[in-house]
């Protein structure tokens, strides 16, 4: 499965990725996640490659004893550090960031899944990084659709998931749960919507879906996501079902 999750910040992408990660380990067995470390200055991986250390981080946030672990990877003064970058040194480092996820060291695998990444720079960039514009080296509107064709490349069964909300839905998630370092400006919820839209529809990826979050529930969104998916889901993803399922009747040997 290759997937890639868009939508304004506190649409709710993050927390369908997680969502998803069981629903997908429990369905198809083995490994599965999501790369969710695009969004200045959120770049980093938590600090530690122990799945069980990561899990708990996970189990903590949702409890709500604990800091998203999508945005621990940089502590306090490292973020202080990037922000204090020029834009050109950004720009550096979120090109390179995007072309190595694009490597055969992620497409090698199975399953490879990202929140945001291309659309997420196309989207911000301009507006919040200082690099990137319209016109600008490396526009990053431009620089989408160069991606996507190495992406479609690379899994030609890649899904591009738009998971939005209303304005007034974002705007209450921002009142009751400021993120740290939280990017979106309240002046430019609609536009950010409306770009997030227009990226969506710009996409190369034909394989495609949205999701609102607005009045649903976690769970509701993913069993959206599920159903939605089926169409799109590989001869080796049903594979992998049938073998999980067996496996979990004690059918396969």
């Amino acid at each position: 499965m290759n997937t890639i999750l868009v939508g304004c910040e506190y649409s709710g992408t993050t927390t369908l990725a997680y969502a998803i990660t069981d629903w997908a380990k429990s369905a198809l067995g083995g490994p599965f996640g999501f790369h969710d470390h695009w969004k200045i200055p959120h770049l980093g991986h938590p600090k530690s490659d122990s799945d069980e250390y990561y899990q708990q981080m996970i189990a903590d946030w949702r409890a709500g004893t604990g800091e998203d672990p999508t945005v621990t990877g940089f502590d306090k003064k490292e973020q202080e550090l990037f922000l204090a970058l020029t834009p050109g040194q950004k720009e550096c480092f979120q090109r390179y960031h995007m072309e190595y996820h694009l490597s055969d060291a992620f497409y090698g695998y199975r399953h490879h899944n990202v929140v945001g990444m291309h659309i997420d720079e196309a989207v911000y960039a301009g507006l919040y990084y200082g690099y990137g514009g319209d016109g600008d080296y490396a526009d990053r509107k431009v620089y989408a659709r160069k991606l996507e064709k190495t992406i479609l490349k690379r899994a030609p069964n890649s899904v591009l998931i738009l998971v939005k909300a209303s304005p007034e839905v974002i705007r209450k998630r921002m009142s009751d749960n400021p993120h740290h370092n939280g990017l979106i400006k309240d002046k430019d919820v609609e536009l950010v919507l409306g770009r997030f839209e227009e990226e969506y529809d710009l996409s190369i990826l034909s394989n495609k879906f949205t999701i609102d979050t607005s009045t649903a529930t976690v769970e509701e969104s993913l069993g959206e996501f599920v159903d939605k998916m089926d169409q799109f889901l590989t001869d080796s993803d049903r594979t992998d079902m049938l073998v999980n399922n067996a496996k979990a009747r004690g059918e396969w040997v």
